[in-house]
This record gives C-alpha cells, sequence and structure tokens, in this order.
C-alpha cells in the first residue's frame, strides 16, 4: 500500500518542515521507504507542472509553490481586496494596540460589542499575538506583532499617533474599564459582530 495519501494529508496540514523520522514514527513504517516515497511525490510534482512542490528544506518536507507562480501569489497577498480590513477590525486592532497587553474582555468593554471572533481574525493575519495573562484576571492578553508595525510603516508603538486630543487621560480611561469589567456580568454574551 502506497503511503503518498498520508504523507500529503501531513505534509499539508504541517506548519513547518516535518523531519524523515517523523514522517517515518507517525506511519509506522521504515526511514528508507518513506524518503523513497517522498522522493516519489516530488518527481510527480515536479514531472506534471503542478503550481506546488514537495521540497526538503531546513532539516525536513514540505510542500512549497512552483517558483514559476510566484507573480500570482505576491499579486494575490498584497491586492486590496485580500489585505483590507474591516471597520470592526480595524477599531479593534486600534484598542489593541494602544492598551497592550490587553484581554479580549477589556477590548469588548471598550467597544461595546463581543469582539472574539474579531481578535481571531487578527491572529489568523498576524497583527495580533497572544501575550500571557492578566496579573488580575487570569484572561488571555493580546499585543500587536512585528508585522503590524511593519504595515503600518513604524519602528516601534512609540510612533502611534498621540490619542490625548480623542480619549480621556489613560488614568480616567483605566478607572472606567476597571469599572466596566467588575459590573459586566459572566453569564450573559455580549452581542457579536460580525467581522473580517
Amino acid at each position: 500500500m502506497s503511503l503518498a495519501p498520508a504523507l500529503e494529508a501531513m505534509l499539508l496540514m504541517a506548519t513547518e518542515p516535518m523531519p524523515l523520522d517523523e514522517l517515518a514514527s507517525a506511519l509506522g513504517a521504515p526511514v528508507a521507504v518513506v524518503e523513497g516515497e517522498l522522493l516519489d511525490i516530488a518527481a510527480f510534482y515536479e514531472s506534471h507542472s503542478r503550481g506546488i512542490r514537495l521540497r526538503a528544506v531546513a532539516g525536513g518536507w514540505r510542500f512549497a509553490t512552483d517558483p514559476e507562480v510566484s507573480h500570482v501569489i505576491e499579486d494575490w497577498l498584497v491586492s486590496d481586496q485580500r489585505t483590507r480590513l474591516s471597520q470592526a477590525a480595524l477599531e479593534t486592532l486600534a484598542v489593541i494596540a494602544y492598551l497592550q497587553p490587553v484581554s479580549r474582555g477589556r477590548v469588548s468593554a471598550v467597544r461595546g460589542v463581543n469582539v472574539d471572533g474579531v481578535v481571531r481574525t487578527l491572529v489568523v493575519r498576524g497583527l495580533v499575538r497572544e501575550a500571557g495573562e492578566d496579573q488580575l484576571t487570569g484572561a488571555t492578553t493580546f499585543a500587536t506583532t512585528p508585522l503590524f508595525l511593519q504595515k503600518l510603516g513604524l519602528n516601534s508603538l512609540r510612533e502611534l499617533p498621540d490619542l490625548a486630543p480623542l480619549l480621556p487621560d489613560t488614568v480616567a480611561l483605566e478607572a472606567e474599564l476597571g469599572h466596566l469589567a467588575a459590573n459586566e456580568p459572566s453569564t450573559a454574551p455580549a452581542e457579536e459582530e460580525t467581522h473580517e
């Protein structure tokens, strides 16, 4: 029985190059047999001029796009339609940027709506990351990523525009957030907004 379908499925799901011995162990097959299958799969994609290739990189195996179609991938990734954030996502990103590290609950309190889905979208897009736990509540906190700075053309968060003319001072804002968090019912979910 060919190991190719299982190998392809595993490599498709992998986010990092998969070492040969790890693949062999997962399939319960000899390393030499798995290596032969991988070479056959790589040859198949190469000989059939497919849009993907199987490559041995960084001590493991992974799928990659064919260099011949790199211009298509680049255009797709940078197109406005693919990179535009919704108003809800932009507002949520701004709250996280200015109050980070900040929990979803605090962001929801500032925005007045449930932001779980929007935060997930921002994490998937690489603009926001988990930053630990809130010392008081134990909730997961979020912060912006280097990609966020890159997209805004900033070297550091200190270059973000001053919000003083638009928001109450930080002490007043923190006090208001604390008040909202203390009075927020834990059983009634906030209205969730659509995102993308």
